[in-house]
């Protein structure tokens, strides 16, 4: 298994080579002169902006530009943010707890409701409650992520009063208070596909022999739900709910410029506005590794769940 890693890890490289050029390429073909949208349209001499070019390393051919950008990538200098002119390292790490944490609460929130709910669903197949989790999927997958945020502000924000409806708090008690909305929002269409997925392994997992088999032992009900139908039943579970960890960190883009968090997904958005290629660069760089390194964990999980399954 750690040999599987170490492949699956060294595979992530050529990857990143690729993001990275193909993400250099299409940023330089949006509409949008990054100098002068730093500059606020104003008009300057041409001298100026050339020295502000050089000093964003847009002086040469894209090919040119990015040696050089990579070059000074491998060193570990991921450039500095047009914009801000900080460092965009330094940017990232400030921003990304907020967001890790709005992501981490989503996922708990989809798991401690979808796993049980479609459990629930599969043992009381075709009755009312198999039929409110459905209508509650559908609802899920089909309502954008921002609606449901702020649908959720107007509701739960306005009307009742019962958390905030925007920023991100101060203290880490305060902080989970302004995050409950954002992250139920966000987590309302990963509740749906786990529901789903679970209702549908279980379904197939509690018509087989082996539960027939335990329910003429004797066993308890909920003993066979939990400890045989739903631990055969995971695997495809754990696959959807950590694929859905990716389409999170989308959302968790529209949710914070929705709320205004302030998170990665705010930066993220800023940088695109304002064309600023040193942050748009590396916070791509960072999710195709987030979300490699997020698949690997997942097949090595599957060892974990189904001993039978060997990775090597």
């Amino acid at each position: 298994m750690v040999a599987y890693a170490l492949r699956r890890l060294l595979g992530l490289v050529p990857v990143l080579f690729f993001v990275s050029f193909v993400t250099f390429g299409l940023i330089r073909l949006a509409p949008g002169d990054p100098v002068l949208i730093v500059l606020g349209g104003k008009k300057v001499d041409p001298a100026t902006a050339a020295v502000l070019r050089e000093q964003f390393g847009l002086v040469g051919d894209p090919f040119s530009q990015y040696i050089a950008w990579l070059g000074r990538a491998l060193s570990g200098d991921l450039g500095e943010s047009f914009r801000l002119r900080q460092d965009v390292v330094s940017l990232i790490v400030d921003r990304l707890p907020l967001t890790l944490e709005l992501i981490g609460l989503s996922m708990l929130i989809a798991i401690a409701v979808g796993v049980p709910l479609g459990v629930l669903q599969a043992h009381r197949r075709n009755s009312v409650i198999d039929y409110a989790g459905s209508l509650l999927a559908l609802i899920g997958l089909s309502a954008p992520v921002y609606f449901s945020a702020i649908v959720g502000v107007l509701v739960f924000a306005v009307w009742l009063g019962w958390v905030p409806a925007f920023g991100a708090g101060s203290d880490p008690l305060d902080q989970l208070h302004h995050l409950l909305l954002p992250a139920a929002a966000l987590a309302l269409g990963t509740i749906a596909l786990t529901s789903r997925m679970t209702r549908s392994a279980m379904i197939e997992a509690l018509t087989s022999d082996y539960i027939e088999a335990a329910r003429a032992k004797g066993l308890p009900e909920r003993t066979i739900l939990v400890k045989h139908a739903l631990r055969n039943a995971l695997i495809p579970v754990v696959t959807v709910t950590s694929l859905q960890v990716g389409f999170l960190l989308v959302g968790s883009v529209l949710v914070e410029t929705t709320l205004g968090l302030g998170g990665l997904g705010s930066l993220i958005t800023d940088a695109i506005q304002n064309r600023d290629y040193p942050v748009i660069q590396a916070t791509v760089l960072l999710l195709t590794v987030a979300f490699s390194i997020l698949n690997l964990a997942t097949d090595l999980v599957y060892g974990v769940i189904d001993p039978r399954i060997r990775l090597g």
